[in-house]
């Protein structure tokens, strides 16, 4: 698309104008009865001046706005300055910036967007934005015909492509309608086609299910490599990285590091891994680096800790002796139906042992990677919250039969304490203690009211609640007056209105608690925690207050629309009553 990326750069402004004086709704009427209800979410790619995603977040969607020209985009943000509208600089088939986010979309318009994609890229393109795609979503696709303008990037396009497309991945097309152009150009006319999804089209529920429940299993590796990915998609994602080939590969230093993790709780409690061991005999990976890392809590294993002496040789061992294992036995055995791995593993060399090591991308990817179908990474990222009690159902059942066979009575209760997934407890001593030392300075206030804060008003509050989503991260421990946080904000979201207005004090906080921070350590810690937490930080950690601001908001659409926690709207907050967790949230809390 770079043809046409170029001559909209080039003719932003006259393009602005004509787009601007056609109204969205008449472009769009044909897809009115369509739309999903508020608050759905909708992505418009190649939003251009952000008409239809204005239109589309005033119906009370949020909307995320896939635009690859800098100056369409730059147009787009100062017509239409809604909270309710995410920009994102990215282009077809490959949107590669958009995937890291991990979100799935009710709704995905392309208004004269796919002549634009070259046809050896459409089918590429197309696999893409299914992906994208909820269960029961629809995408919205009007197609231009009329005379080429090869200097604009326009390809031919047909209604029949398209039918072919959606047939291939399980779709079909819904309604196709004829309309001519309004701008009053006679020689153009348009096709305009709903693509419907009518479940997720993947296969990735049944083959999860299938290697949960059916598949032959010689010992609990498959569930615990499952439940690593479960727990790596939910709150590792920064870490993981589209390959174009279908896959997402995840740092295998990574899956190592959960595998300990998860590990050493079960063990020390004396489960049973597989029919004969009654201990940690026999379990390859557990060898004189695992077995030095007693003194280690499981809690400390964990993005952004760093590790010296003789503590990082156990580590860097029981680490290779951890991904060895993984790569000979789950991900080896772990296969479809008809043969080949699901979780193929791509090792490096040797990886050379630091004297401290930084638990950290860099060193975890030097590992190597373990690839995960795409479609199977979304599902984790999608339905953990129903998929993970699965694997640790089946887990139970497993170590239960194991004890049995070797003559053992072990308790319900035991089991469920070891399979329960421990965080560190509520944390926010640095972040008071940095708090603090800009009290005394007179230079703190209350991120979502701007009341200036004393000691005794002091609260740090979590941006993202911690009952839905257990998270220390220093980016996400935000100052707030200790009224607001427990009488109004409580276990809510903030709502998009109110992270726009408390942006600047936000990123003030970030910067004077953490970034100007004399402790190097702690800067570190702060990028290296949002880098491997937040969608769309690159991954050298050399971004901006503005990039990292973009990510916190993208993340608070994934954990409201996937995790339906309750939102916080800074106009009602006065006056709403106390409100009920909701379910998912229960759920999650029980899970914790």
């Amino acid at each position: 698309m770079s043809d046409a990326i170029r001559w909209y750069d080039a003719n932003a402004e006259d393009v602005s104008r004509r787009y601007e004086s056609v109204a969205a709704e008449i472009v769009h009427g044909w897809l009115v009865d369509l739309l999903p209800s508020a608050p759905a979410l909708v992505l418009d790619v190649g939003a251009g001046t952000g008409r239809d995603a204005a239109w589309l977040a005033s119906r009370g969607l949020e909307v995320v706005a896939v635009e690859p020209s800098g100056p369409m985009l730059a147009e787009g943000q100062r017509l239409h300055p809604s909270p309710s509208i995410r920009w994102i600089s990215d282009s077809l088939p490959g949107v590669d910036k958009l995937f890291r986010l991990g979100l799935s979309f009710d709704l995905i318009l392309l208004s004269a967007v796919w002549m634009h994609v070259p046809p050896a890229e459409r089918a590429r393109a197309f696999r893409k934005l299914v992906t994208l795609l909820k269960p029961g979503g629809c995408i919205a696709i009007t197609l231009r015909h009329g005379p080429a303008e090869p200097e604009r990037g326009i390809h031919d396009v047909s209604r029949a492509e398209i039918e072919h497309l959606a047939r291939a991945h399980g779709a079909f097309v819904e309604r196709a309608a004829d309309s001519k152009d309004e701008l009053g150009r006679g020689a153009v006319t348009w096709t305009q086609l709903a693509v419907r999804l009518p479940d997720d089209g993947s296969g990735a529920l049944p083959l999860l299910r299938h290697i949960i429940l059916n598949d032959d299993k010689s010992s609990t590796y498959k569930l615990a490599l499952l439940r690593v990915l479960c727990r790596i998609a939910d709150g590792t994602a920064g870490y993981a990285r589209d390959t174009n080939d279908g896959h997402v590969a995840v740092p295998l230093g990574l899956v190592g590091l959960y595998w300990v993790r998860l590990f050493k709780p079960l063990l020390a409690a004396g489960l049973p891994q597989n029919p004969t061991n009654q201990g940690d005999e026999r379990l390859g990976f557990v060898k004189d680096g695992f077995r030095k890392l007693n003194g280690v809590s499981h809690l400390d294993l964990r993005i952004g800790m760093s590790f010296g002496l003789d503590r990082s040789a156990a580590l860097h061992s029981a680490l290779r002796d951890a991904c060895d294992t993984i790569t000979r036995m789950p991900a080896h055995y772990i296969t479809y139906p008809g043969g080949g791995p699901v979780l193929p593993v791509k090792r490096t060399g040797r990886v050379p042992r630091p004297d401290t090591i930084h638990l950290n991308e860099v060193y975890l990817s030097g590992f190597g990677e373990l690839l995960v179908p795409r479609h199977l990474w979304r599902a984790l990222q999608r339905f953990d919250v129903w998929i993970e009690p699965a694997l640790i159902a089946e887990w139970s059942r497993l170590t239960t039969i194991y004890a049995e066979r070797q003559g053992r009575k072990l308790s319900d209760t035991k089991i469920t304490a070891a399979m329960t997934w421990s965080e560190p407890s509520r944390d926010v001593r640095i972040a008071r203690e940095q708090a603090v030392r800009l009290i005394d300075s007179g230079r703190l206030h209350c991120v979502w009211s701007g009341r200036t804060l004393s000691v005794d008003t002091l609260d740090v509050d979590h941006c993202f609640p911690w009952a839905a989503w257990p998270c220390d991260d220093l980016w996400n421990l935000l100052p707030a007056h200790r009224s607001v946080n427990q009488k109004q904000k409580r276990d809510r979201l903030p709502s998009s209105e109110l992270l726009r207005s408390a942006q600047h004090r936000i990123e003030e906080w970030w910067v004077e608690g953490y970034l100007k921070a004399q402790n190097q350590a702690l800067r570190e810690r702060f990028l290296t925690e949002a880098t491997a937490t937040l969608p769309m930080i690159e991954r050298d950690g050399a971004c901006g207050l503005s990039e990292l601001f973009a990510a916190l908001n993208l993340q608070q659409i994934r954990l409201r629309h996937d995790q339906q926690i309750p939102v916080w709207d800074p106009e009602t907050a006065m006056r709403l009553p106390q409100i009920l967790l909701s379910p998912m949230i229960i759920r999650r809390r029980a899970r914790h």
